[in-house]
């Protein structure tokens, strides 16, 4: 057993790698590890120190020796070749210097005093397990609307939900698919399989989660590990964005509003292939994040170029994180990986509450044709269009309409049924596109209500 002590200043890097040599013959590894918790004035941050493991192979960003991530959720862990604690690889414990990695999230002005231990079994290694993973198929309906939930925890990092428990969850939900998102590691993938089923599409990805803002890896190729450690300044994320896309997977900054420390997203949207605009119940943050988003429209609009679309997620934890609110439902032409992360990356998605929530947007032109969400309907500038949204499972909501002048139109209060619909009548010359918000009631005056569902947007225009 060896015990490893330090201590760390206000102002520490980001991660500290603390080495220690593992002797020839050992079967299993366990580290164990506390630090101090000084009480400090209100206002300012005290301690906290997550953890993780790197083996033989290094440290180095890429992550070739990453052997797993538990952050602030586990005091202990291990690792042997067939088995590993949630959030770890399973596999060799090869001889040579092996890291634990501390990253100090908050230190106190008094400093991080830690203290670690390392333990080994010896003894021949276990047979290694073959990882199996989720199929990338399910039972679909063809082309249709398919509901899902991208940003879920489970108890592979902070979450304290099994799968099978998030799945079970996810079915009540009315979730066509899910995707494993847990902070910092891939662990969890080859925990997913038994989860599936003809009724549920399991997508495998991650949660990025670095100093400067948090970015979901939606859909990567089973295994795939995306490294965390690095800050905007660094330059890097362009290079992560691009390994996410060539694991086949789509690029989310997640809540880039939220309050949390580190949260906040600092890497631009450049490389992004979606943004996360609500996150869990609606708050305050989410309202801010729908603003920058609805702003970035009117240029892509306008020029006839990419636009970022937007989409939702639970981002659940635990009790009692609703997982399914809010879903992304996405028009998909099929309920595949493939098709669903392609109807994602086109913006052919709205994000609603609840699964009693439905909401359809289209435009039509005087000669009969027309566009839905994450569409273009191609007229000319002056030429009528009639713009519709239909809604259904939202009593007393309101429907409105809003354009890059802004909001153009509020409906009445939906009946108690929660159907209804509205029309409006426009040219492109007057709206560059035209996007649907559901909102509840308010009693605030002029301000809206918190959000029921809302649309990716309509352009109008050649």
């Amino acid at each position: 057993m060896t015990t490893l002590r330090g201590t760390l200043a206000p102002g520490a890097p980001d991660y500290v790698y603390v080495p220690f040599g593992v002797p020839p013959g050992v079967r299993e590894l366990r580290v164990s590890y506390s630090y101090d918790r000084p009480a400090v004035p209100p206002g300012t941050p005290g301690n906290a120190l997550d953890i993780g493991l790197f083996d033989e192979r290094g440290t180095r960003l890429g992550g070739e020796g990453f052997r797993g991530w538990s952050g602030g959720a586990r005091t202990e862990f291990f690792v042997r070749a067939d088995d590993a604690t949630p959030g770890y690889v399973p596999g060799p414990v090869r001889q040579g210097t092996w890291h634990v990695a501390l990253g100090p999230y908050t230190v106190a002005p008094q400093g991080l005093s830690y203290e670690i231990t390392v333990a080994f079994e010896y003894g021949a290694p276990d047979p290694a397990v073959r990882p199996v993973y989720p199929p990338e198929r399910a039972a679909g309906r063809g082309r249709a609307w398919y509901r899902g939930d991208c940003h879920l925890h489970s108890w592979y990092s902070d979450g304290r939900r099994t799968p099978a428990r998030i799945a079970a969850l996810a079915r009540a939900a009315g979730l066509d698919f899910v995707n494993s998102s847990d902070h910092n590691t891939h662990a969890a993938h080859a925990h997913w399989a038994a989860e599936a089923g003809e009724d549920l599409l399991v997508l495998l990805g991650e949660e990025v989660t670095t100093r400067n803002g948090h970015v979901v890896a939606l859909g990567t190729d089973p295994g795939t590990f995306v490294d965390w450690r690095y800050r905007a300044r660094d330059g890097r994320f362009g290079h992560v964005a691009a390994q996410i896309r060539r694991a086949g997977g789509l690029v989310v900054p997640a809540h880039p509003h939220a309050p949390c420390i580190g949260c906040a997203w600092k890497s631009g949207y450049g490389e992004a292939d979606a943004v996360e605009v609500w996150n869990g119940p609606w708050t305050p943050d989410d309202e801010v994040t729908l603003a920058e988003w609805d702003g970035g429209l009117l240029a892509s609009a306008r020029e006839v170029r990419g636009w970022l679309p937007a989409m939702g997620s639970s981002d659940a934890h635990r009790d009692p994180d609703a997982v399914g609110l809010p879903q992304t439902v996405v028009l998909a032409d099929d309920l595949t990986r493939e098709a669903i992360l392609e109807g994602i990356r086109a913006g052919r998605a709205y994000v609603a509450e609840s699964r009693n929530v439905s909401l359809s947007l289209t435009a039509t032109a005087a000669s009969g044709e027309h566009a839905g969400i994450g569409g273009r309907l191609a007229v000319d500038a002056g030429a009528p269009v009639t713009v519709r949204a239909a809604v259904a499972g939202a009593p007393r909501c309101t429907i409105r309409l809003v354009t890059d002048e802004g909001t153009v139109l509020v409906g009445d209060p939906l009946p108690v049924t929660g159907s209804g619909s509205v029309e409006w009548r426009t040219t492109a010359a007057h709206a560059a596109y035209v996007r649907a918000e559901l909102r509840h009631e308010t009693a605030a005056g002029p301000l809206p209500g918190a959000m029921a569902a809302f649309t990716n947007p309509v352009f109008l225009g050649r």
